[in-house]
């Protein structure tokens, strides 16, 4: 950590029955963080996303779409194509990955209203052919947060 960052650091205290928190100790280990604090600073900024993202607060959202799709699916390339096109979302990166014969995995980086980057989500979703979706929303931290 950058010592003017350690500055900005307040520390405050949170008091826990005992199986909550065996359940962050047991988080803190299994997804590997160094502490405590990095685990509770990361549930924070999870829920302010979320926050914002339901109410819509946000004037440019940012999220991944992560999708697996079957490539042989007749027109499904062509349809994916054609909603994005047609939607008021920015697409800033497109990835394409070919895990087998059958199967395309495609992330799809986007940026618009919170609304609309979800519109979008639901619709390639619900494409037949389209195994697997997900999105993965996200916000602009400021650098202390």
């Amino acid at each position: 950590m950058h010592p003017k960052e350690q500055d900005n650091i307040i520390r405050f205290s949170v008091s826990l029955q005992q199986n909550l928190l065996d359940e962050l100790d047991n988080r803190i280990i299994k997804n590997g963080y160094a502490s405590r604090s990095e685990l509770v600073r990361d549930m924070i900024r999870e829920k302010l996303v979320e926050d914002n993202w339901e109410n819509q607060s946000l004037d440019s959202a940012i999220a991944v779409l992560t999708i697996v799709y079957d490539h042989h699916q007749r027109e499904l390339n062509q349809r994916m194509i054609d909603v994005q096109h047609h939607s008021t979302t920015a697409i800033l990166c497109n990835t394409h990955v070919h895990i087998d014969n059958c199967n395309c995995l495609e992330t799809i980086i986007l940026k618009g209203s919170p609304l609309e980057i979800q519109k979008l989500s639901l619709e390639i979703g619900g494409l037949k052919g389209v195994k697997f979706s997900k999105l993965t929303k996200a916000l602009s931290f400021d650098k202390d947060k």
